[in-house]
C-alpha cells in the first residue's frame, strides 16, 4: 500500500507505510496535493524550527509573487478569522499575538483550573460508568475539553452545545484537498463562531468576569478580530487533539492488554502513558509549511513556494529516536514525541491538554473495574486529523 490518505485502509493503519518512507523515500514528491512529505523525526524536527518556512507566506509575498493562485474570495470571511489568531500567521504578528495572549494564558492560570478539570472528568466518567458504558467519545472524550474550555473562555451553559460544530466545521478545512462542500460549511461556521465570539467579548468589556475572555478583553492591544480568532483558536486546538487522543489511546490499550494492566496496578504511570499514548497513535498525522527560501533536505532541493508536509506520526515512530517504537510502552521515559509540534508554533494548550488527559484517563481507571469493547471501531475519513468515530465499550463499576 503507498502513500494514500484518502484511502480507508491507510488511514486505519499508515505506520507500514511510514516504514516504507524512512527507509527509502525520507523525502518524497506527492503529486495529488503538489507537497514534499518529510518523514524522518529528525527532519521534521528541525524543519519545525527552521525559520525559512513557516505556517504562512503572506507576510513575505502576495500570492501571485510566490507563485500561488489567489485564494478563492468566497473563503475571505475564513481566513480573516483564521489569520487573526496566532497559528497560521508568522512573526512579528505571531510574536506579538503569542506574547499577549501568554498574559492571560499563564501556566499559574492552566494549573489552577487542575481541580475543576478532575471534576468534570469524575462527574461525565461516573454517569457513563453508572448506565454501564455506551460510546467514550461522544459521552467522556467530547465533552470533557469542551466544558473545560467553555468554563475557561466564560461560554454561557446554554450555548456550550454550538461549540463542537462549530469547531468540527472549521476543521474540516484543514484536511487535504478538502471538498467544496467543506470548504463553504467552514465559512459558514468561522463566520458564525467569530461574531458570536465578538457580542461576547462586547459583553464582557461592559460586564467583565472572572473568565479567559474578560481578561482579553482588558488587552488594550488585542483587537476585536483577533480576540475572536484566538479564542477560536483556542477551543479547535483546545479539544480536537484531546478528543482523538482519548479515543485513540483507549483503542490503543485494548490492542495492548498487558500495558493497560500495567497502567491499571501502577497510577504513577499516568504521565508517562499520556506521552506515550501521543506519540504511539498521534492525533496530528501531518503538518504542513511553505518553504519561504530554498532548503535542501537528504539532497533534495525543495524550492521557495513549496509546502512541506511533516508527518508527525511517522516521525513519532522513528527507529533512530524510539527504541522499539512500535512498542507500546506506559512507562516510556525517553520520549522526545512531536505531537504538540516545535519551535515557535508550540502547542499553547499543552499543558492543559496533558491535566485533562491524565484527569480523564485516571478518573476512568478509578471508577470503571472493567472496560470492554462491544465492537471494534472505525476511523473517521480524515487523516491528518485523525481519530475513531466512535468507541462503543461496556463499563462496570
Amino acid at each position: 500500500m503507498l502513500f494514500d490518505p484518502w484511502n480507508p485502509d491507510f488511514v486505519a493503519h499508515p505506520y507500514r507505510v511510514y516504514d516504507e518512507l524512512r527507509r527509502e523515500a525520507p523525502v518524497s514528491y506527492f503529486e495529488p496535493t503538489g507537497q514534499w512529505l518529510i518523514s524522518r523525526h529528525a527532519d521534521v524536527n528541525a524543519l519545525l524550527r527552521d525559520r525559512r518556512l513557516g505556517r504562512s507566506y503572506l507576510h513575505v509575498a502576495t500570492h501571485e509573487e510566490f507563485g500561488r493562485p489567489p485564494e478563492p474570495e468566497f473563503l475571505e470571511p475564513f481566513w480573516r478569522v483564521i489569520r487573526a489568531g496566532m497559528l497560521d500567521v508568522e512573526p512579528p504578528v505571531h510574536t506579538r499575538l503569542r506574547r499577549l495572549v501568554s498574559k492571560a494564558f499563564t501556566p499559574r492560570m492552566v494549573e489552577s483550573l487542575r481541580p475543576q478539570v478532575r471534576a468534570i472528568a469524575a462527574g461525565l466518567v461516573d454517569a457513563y460508568v453508572d448506565k454501564g458504558g455506551g460510546d467514550l467519545i461522544a459521552e467522556v472524550a467530547e465533552p470533557l475539553p469542551v466544558t473545560v474550555i467553555a468554563a475557561m473562555l466564560g461560554i454561557p451553559e446554554q450555548d456550550r452545545h454550538l461549540l463542537r460544530p462549530w469547531s468540527a466545521d472549521i476543521c474540516g478545512m484543514y484536511e487535504l484537498n478538502p471538498t467544496p462542500d467543506a470548504q463553504h460549511t467552514a465559512v459558514r461556521a468561522a463566520t458564525e463562531f467569530s461574531a458570536y465570539l465578538k457580542s461576547l467579548a462586547r459583553d464582557r468589556r461592559a460586564n467583565p468576569g472572572d473568565d479567559l475572555i474578560s481578561a482579553l478583553t482588558r488587552i488594550d492591544e488585542l483587537t476585536e478580530e483577533e480576540l475572536a480568532g484566538t479564542c477560536v483558536l483556542l477551543l479547535n486546538a483546545g479539544h480536537e487533539a484531546t478528543v482523538n487522543v482519548t479515543g485513540n489511546g483507549w483503542w490503543a490499550l485494548f490492542r495492548n492488554p498487558g500495558e493497560l494492566e500495567r497502567l491499571r496496578a501502577d497510577r504513577s504511570l499516568l504521565p508517562t502513558a499520556v506521552e506515550e499514548l501521543m506519540r504511539w497513535d498521534t492525533p496530528l498525522q501531518m503538518f504542513e509549511r511553505w518553504v519561504l527560501e530554498d532548503i535542501e533536505v537528504h539532497g533534495v532541493e525543495i524550492p521557495r513556494g513549496s509546502e512541506v508536509a511533516l508527518l508527525f506520526g511517522s516521525a513519532n515512530r522513528d527507529p533512530a529516536v524510539f527504541e522499539d517504537p512500535d512498542r507500546l510502552d506506559v512507562g516510556r521515559a525517553d520520549n522526545p514525541h512531536i505531537s504538540f509540534g516545535a519551535g515557535i508554533h508550540f502547542c499553547l494548550g499543552a499543558p492543559l491538554a496533558r491535566i485533562e488527559l491524565i484527569e480523564s484517563f485516571g478518573a476512568l481507571l478509578d471508577r470503571a473495574a472493567k472496560l470492554e469493547l462491544r465492537q471494534q471501531p472505525a476511523w473517521k475519513p480524515g487523516y491528518v486529523i485523525r481519530g475513531l468515530r466512535s468507541l462503543d465499550l461496556t463499563a462496570t463499576a
